[in-house]
């Protein structure tokens, strides 16, 4: 039976008065990690680095507080939404945390998305107010009059006034529309956490599906502090001399933990970076901001390694590497480890579990695994049935841990399809091998049936991957004129190799000697990037329905 169990202790609630049921004592994530940072004495210490401003706890704790104040001002109230559109920056923090101070309920949004996208976002949430950047606000500007329950706007400008941004007097307040710095810098720095409870709704992420619309998943006050405890602690060891620089943004669950609450945890720091994350851009930060622990993607990783005189950037202050989004190739692994002499420890998390539940450990990396169970959390691998296969066989990857979202907002049928009871379906295919590593075989929907036998895409992509010569892989199924389903690989070269049959037959032969001649692409398509999330996740869906489009 593929299933470990570990416990960790539990979050550390804030002190109470008097003894009372421990669902009524009161638990306030912003008080834990922010409040909590004065406390112990951390106020002095820089919470956030943002370009050349560093942002001293005791600084972000006063903004956190204003925000607050301002929101309660505005008239919202407990459990009200807040949504959150902002870059990468302290503005960011205070938002989050100021929303959650006062019972309300934080909601992060992806600053790359369509307008239409974040009318159904603010509809499905039901967003009161809006903390926003200015240049994106123009984006929601037309569609407020399909908004009816969003009723106060704080725009956040960097630069010159955006259009269809209120002056920066607030002047436009009476239509809801404040500035920040005007609403914000004259609010109270003073400000008593709400009465919540670890069980409260906190803050809300919204999943990016494959398909369909994005769904909302409701996390707790106490969440944060599990993952802190269970992972960023005992598997990262961070510590408060540690610098963090997340890839991900905020708005991703994966990058809330690294560039947030992770380093608020224990007093250490995070570079907030709010340009586009390219490999270029991850250079540079990381020389000039000297960060100690570095969080990316395989896709980023691939391409910070085929990046052209990356040797004039100095990457000597990183004592570790995370990667997740997808399974990390072993052959990148090595050859980063090989130029940058630091490990990358590759996990698996998710925005409904919060963050990182399976990773590997510093010194202990199986180079292509994504690791061992992160303690406090149990797996289990199930066939269809929803019964656990034996050990090395491929089955459906189940999770259960106390940092798991109580629900999807507002839909109840797949909330109930997908937590079952104290487990949820990742929708993931992995195996667990005899020394209790996980190994990932792709999505459930992504893996194919050859000749009988399951093929992992993941696999095949990283056999590929490993030539020298490739830069990245996606492989998909793909019916033969006998209807029967092959692999079919879609290819990035790296920079300055051609395309061409040659190259094409010898990256056929490499799979087939690499792993069993049956896994073998069958055909091999060379394009010049492959559809990606903002989370460096491969949509092979979108390459299906393109090769499902060719056959009519």
């Amino acid at each position: 039976m593929a299933q470990q169990e570990q416990t960790a202790p539990a979050a550390t609630a804030q002190p109470t008065a008097s003894a009372q049921p421990a669902e009524l004592t009161p638990y306030n994530a912003a008080s834990v990690f922010v409040d909590g940072a004065l406390t112990k004495g951390w106020g002095e210490r820089v919470a956030i680095r943002f370009g050349a401003d560093n942002w001293t706890y005791a600084r972000l704790a006063a903004e956190v507080n204003r925000v607050g104040n301002t929101l309660r001002a505005l008239g919202v109230d407990m459990e009200q939404r807040v949504g959150i559109l902002l870059y990468d920056s302290p503005e960011f923090a205070a938002s989050f945390f100021g929303a959650m101070k006062i019972g309300a309920v934080a909601v992060p949004m992806n600053t790359a998305m369509r307008p239409q996208d974040y009318a159904y976002l603010l509809q499905d949430s039901r967003a009161c107010a809006l903390v926003v950047e200015a240049d994106l606000w123009p984006q929601i500007a037309d569609l407020r009059d399909q908004l009816p329950f969003l009723r106060q706007v704080i725009l956040v400008r960097r630069g010159a006034t955006a259009d269809g941004a209120s002056g920066a007097d607030g002047a436009n307040s009476g239509q809801g529309i404040g500035d920040y710095v005007t609403l914000v810098g004259q609010a109270s720095a003073g400000l008593a956490a709400a009465p919540t409870v670890r069980d409260d709704s906190a803050f809300w992420l919204y999943s990016s599906g494959s398909t369909g619309f994005p769904k909302g998943c409701v996390h707790r006050h106490q969440d944060m502090a599990v993952c802190s405890e269970r992972y960023a602690q005992p598997i990262l060891g961070i510590r408060p001399d540690d610098i963090t620089f997340s890839a991900a943004k905020l708005y991703f669950a994966y990058g809330l933990g690294n560039g947030l609450y992770f380093p608020l945890a224990v007093g250490a720091s995070a570079v907030h970076a709010p340009a586009r994350m390219t490999a270029e851009v991850a250079f540079q930060v990381i020389n000039e901001q000297r960060p100690t622990i570095f969080f990316g993607s395989p896709a980023l990783f691939a391409g910070m390694l085929a990046y052209p005189d990356s040797g004039r950037f100095d990457m000597s202050s990183l004592r570790l590497c995370v990667s997740a989004g997808e399974s990390l190739p072993a052959d990148i692994f090595t050859r980063w480890k090989d130029r940058f002499g630091v490990e990358i420890l590759d996990g698996i998390g998710s925005t409904e579990v919060l963050h990182i539940f399976i990773s590997n450990r510093a010194g202990a990396v199986k180079p292509g695994s994504t690791g061992q169970l992160v303690p406090g959390y149990q797996a289990l691998i199930a066939d269809e049935q929803g019964q656990p296969v034996p050990q090395g066989e491929i089955g459906n990857l189940l999770i259960a841990g106390d940092s798991t979202c109580t629900q999807y907002w507002n839909k109840y049928d797949r909330t109930r399809n997908t937590i079952l009871g104290p487990w949820i379906k990742t929708g993931d295919k992995y195996y667990q091998d005899q020394e209790g590593y996980f190994w990932y075989c792709g999505r459930s929907d992504d893996m194919l049936k050859v000749s009988g036998q399951w093929v992992s895409p993941v696999e095949v992509e990283a056999a590929l991957i490993s030539r020298p010569e490739v830069l990245q892989a996606a492989v998909v199924g793909y019916e033969d004129a006998d209807g029967l389903t092959k692999p079919y690989a879609f290819v990035v070269l790296k920079e300055g190799v051609t395309p061409g049959p040659e190259m094409e037959d010898a990256l056929k032969q490499h799979v087939k000697t690499t792993l069993l001649p049956y896994k073998y692409p069958r055909w091999i398509e060379f394009v010049p990037s492959l559809p990606m999330t903002a989370t460096g996740k491969i949509q092979r869906y979108k390459l299906r329905e393109m090769l499902a489009e060719r056959q009519g």
